[in-house]
């Protein structure tokens, strides 16, 4: 692992297996404004059809992050599974632990150009 010991792998296990439990749980929940948008013409005005729109969009584009977001913290844990976690998918090389600390599901690392 890179600079990683059995102790930071277990630490980011378990911030990995909370932000799945936690975005399980709000997916769970639902938005109810991910349906469709239906509004009385003939007492809510076209501005206010408007903003649920607007609303509905938003909760949709919510729902699609979380997903994405799901689906990156259980490809970082079968990394951990398989012994690849905190390298990058790309190119091998140590993702560092300060990108893991701020994304624990990083999958890559950050190239810099200069």
């Amino acid at each position: 692992m890179p600079d990683l010991n059995d102790d930071d792998i277990s630490y980011f296990k378990d911030r990995l297996l909370a932000m799945r439990e936690e975005l399980t749980a709000l997916l769970e929940t639902g938005d109810d404004e991910t349906g469709p948008v239906q509004l009385d013409q003939t007492s809510v005005g076209r501005l206010s059809r408007m903003d649920a729109m607007q609303r509905q969009a938003m909760a949709q584009e919510t729902e699609r992050r979380r997903h994405s977001d799901l689906r990156r913290i259980e490809a970082a844990l079968k990394r951990i599974e398989e012994g690849e976690y905190g390298y990058c998918i790309s190119s091998g090389e140590p993702i560092p632990r300060a990108r893991l600390e701020l994304d624990p599901a990083a999958a890559t690392t950050v190239r810099r150009t200069e």
